[in-house]
């Protein structure tokens, strides 16, 4: 039985939109701050430009 409405969640820093808890991230859900690799490619673009 799936229990996915139970998963925590966050925003993503760079598009602002909920993301939730994956498997991948059991041990480092604390630091986990992006939804994806694309969006933590971006911010670090955008940091690297300003």
């Amino acid at each position: 039985m799936h229990r996915k409405p139970h998963l925590p969640s966050k925003v993503c820093a760079h598009c602002a939109r909920p993301f939730a808890w994956r498997r991948k991230w059991l041990r480092c859900w604390e630091e986990v701050r992006h939804c994806s690799e694309r969006c933590r490619g971006d911010a670090r673009r955008l940091e690297r430009a300003q």
